[in-house]
């Protein structure tokens, strides 16, 4: 019986050199026989099939959202393009490297270093190192480019996507030991990353390190937006889909500074206050706009004013998460239009963003940039 080759995750030593891609290996008749629920094997792990017709097996697998899958399985069920499916195994493979390398991060007043074997980088350069050794082995990345490195890195010639990551956001507070992540996006562009949009983006994800890791991903033409846990042996697991975004009283507002001299925001601040809304912050963004995801409801705030200016890259930071949270239902926001829509010109571009349910978001641009029309339909 068939079983494709896979890397154990080893903490002592660094896998990511002898990944290649998972699905190449494949045969179609053998994912056919796993989803038939006939007893097989994928990545060592034993299905149990149940006897019965191979139509109502169909039926009841399309019907339970295929919670529970290993992220191989999800990703040959729902990416029809194996370079798309392996850019995104490297990226979470890489993810999972990360994890660790957080876990044993050293931290001390000049800032915190991994002290983990013989690598005495800073935890997020290390992530951007990690990251970029994993694109370049996968074969299917054209070129990369990070907040740390933000000049695109040649990779395979004639590769179809190209990848823009931040590698660890919120690297300032992994001393304090909060939450922090990682943010990609992959561009359908060939090696372009730059007179793109967010339309362009195949895919995107956000991995979490927290008391939890977690890999929330995305695809362009895929209903929803998908979390995975990763379990004690490596394997990341499905543990929820998010298909709608809908209203809650939750808040996370960044850059308050800029309602000093931003009436419109302060406004808008003071209505979440007076309306009881609660105040989940914790300073990262790929926390604070994972819960949105994850509790299906809230509105994450970024605001610029003429004396405080947005720090956000569209290229590596906002757009990859605007296809997450618009893939699970709700809507992001930069002047009044979706941030997918917003012509990216620069590598460097920075920008003030909203995120959360359309009616979170339609309520915050009626603050900010006066009555929202895109929404006129929303309540």
């Amino acid at each position: 019986m068939f079983t494709p080759p896979f890397v154990f995750f080893l903490p002592h030593s660094h896998p990511l050199a002898h990944i290649r891609s998972l699905f190449s290996f494949l045969p179609a008749q053998a994912a056919a026989r796993s989803v038939a629920g006939k007893a097989s094997t994928f990545r060592g792990a034993r299905v149990q099939g149940v006897a019965r017709s191979a139509k109502a097996t169909r039926r009841a697998v399309a019907a339970q959202a295929k919670l529970g899958q290993q992220l191989e399985e999800f990703l040959l069920d729902s990416v029809k393009d194996s370079d798309l499916r392996q850019v995104m195994m490297s990226m979470a493979e890489a993810s999972r490297t990360i994890a660790h390398k957080v876990r044993t991060a050293s931290c001390e007043a000049q800032g915190c270093v991994n002290s983990f074997g013989d690598e005495q980088l800073a935890v997020d350069l290390l992530a951007d190192k990690i990251l970029f050794e994993s694109l370049k082995y996968s074969g299917a990345c054209a070129a990369a480019c990070s907040e740390e490195v933000p000049v695109p890195v040649p990779m395979t010639k004639g590769a179809k996507y190209a990848v823009a990551f931040d590698p660890l956001d919120g690297s300032s507070i992994v001393d304090t030991n909060f939450a922090v992540g990682t943010i990609f996006g992959i561009y359908d562009k060939g090696d372009a990353l730059k007179d793109v949009t967010g339309r362009d983006l195949a895919g995107a994800g956000i991995t979490q390190y927290g008391p939890r890791t977690t890999l929330c991903i995305a695809f362009k033409g895929v209903p929803g937006t998908h979390e995975f846990l990763l379990m004690d042996d490596g394997k990341w697991i499905h543990v929820k889909e998010t298909m709608n975004i809908g209203t809650g009283k939750m808040f996370s507002p960044g850059n308050l500074r800029a309602t000093f001299d931003n009436p419109a925001y302060e406004k808008l601040i003071n209505f979440y206050i007076g309306e009881k809304y609660t105040l989940r912050y914790t300073g990262g963004m790929v926390p604070d706009v994972f819960q949105i995801i994850v509790k299906e409801k809230g509105v994450f705030t970024n605001v610029d004013s003429p004396s405080t200016k947005c720090k956000l890259r569209i290229l590596f930071e906002v757009a990859p998460i605007a296809l997450l949270v618009e893939n699970a239902g709700g809507a992001s926001s930069i002047g009044g239009v979706s941030a997918l829509d917003v012509p990216i010109t620069d590598y460097d571009q920075r920008t003030g963003i909203i995120y959360g349910s359309v009616e979170e978001v339609k309520r915050a641009e009626d603050f900010l940039y006066g009555k929202s029309t895109r929404f006129a339909g929303a309540a």
